[in-house]
């Protein structure tokens, strides 16, 4: 096992690139930092290129890293340097990027959840750890939000890219798609004139949109919906976080009021 204590180390400098969208497209890798991350890829039988964890870490962990991925002890400074922060867990992998293509066309069954410029990776992770949680099928990409697999989204997902679609794509194609396949597309409005979430039966087979924390869900898309929903607000508040109200919209749609 190589032992790597330089930040100026080549291996240690095309790890710390994985923080840029730009260096993950290059590599078609990214980097999970923290063991609950790197378990949940060994479960999901994530191609793996490399893992780097400190001395305590790698003592720990490595009987549990599939067997052939190449292992790298790393100082704390290294550990620092590769995850951008100055708390690290102290073990990191490096694993290849999704290669997938997927036509909406062909979806006729599930929950999805469409994120409309969602900018915020705090936001965007907890929306796909929250679709997780609720029994969504996949989480799709609009243009404008948020990259999945940078750093602070991955951290926010806790793994849960690793248990539905994460998916990239056009909303108005797949609103398109998807109502033309009989799946109600549902958006989400601050907006008293909208229906009420209450109003909607609980369903397997919907998609449901949720817009810009500023700006909402764009008109375009919101003139495309089978309906656009609203949650009404009993206190003072004049609205709720975006990951909060798509939590709430999620698990009613999903399963009921």
């Amino acid at each position: 096992m190589d032992r790597i204590l330089s930040n100026q180390n080549n291996r240690v400098k095309a790890w710390a690139k994985l923080a840029t969208k730009k260096g993950r497209q290059e590599n078609r890798t990214y980097l999970l930092d923290g063991w609950h991350l790197v378990e949940e890829a060994v479960k999901a039988n994530a191609k793996f290129h490399a893992v780097m964890a400190t001395e305590e870490q790698m003592q720990t962990h490595l009987p549990d890293v599939p067997h052939g991925v190449p292992a790298f002890e790393i100082s704390e400074e290294v550990a620092k340097h590769i995850a951008g922060t100055n708390t690290p867990q102290g073990i990191f992998a490096e694993i290849s990027l999704p290669d997938k293509t997927f036509d909406p066309s062909y979806v006729h069954d599930g929950a999805w959840l469409l994120l409309d410029k969602i900018q915020d990776p705090g936001n965007v992770g907890t929306l796909v750890r929250t679709a997780d949680a609720a029994g969504f099928k996949g989480v799709v990409f609009g243009e404008g939000t948020a990259d999945a697999y940078s750093p602070k989204v991955v951290r926010a997902m806790q793994g849960s890219q690793f248990h539905l679609e994460v998916l990239t794509g056009d909303l108005v194609e797949w609103t398109d798609a998807l109502t033309a396949n009989n799946l109600s597309v549902y958006g989400s409005q601050l907006n008293e004139s909208a229906r009420s979430y209450r109003e909607i039966e609980s369903s397997t087979q919907f998609a449901l949109i949720v817009g810009n924390e500023g700006q909402g869900m764009s008109d375009e898309l919101a003139a495309k919906t089978t309906a656009n929903l609203y949650i009404p607000i009993q206190g003072q508040a004049e609205s709720l976080n975006v990951a909060i109200a798509g939590g709430i919209l999620m698990f009613s749609l999903a399963s009921g009021n």
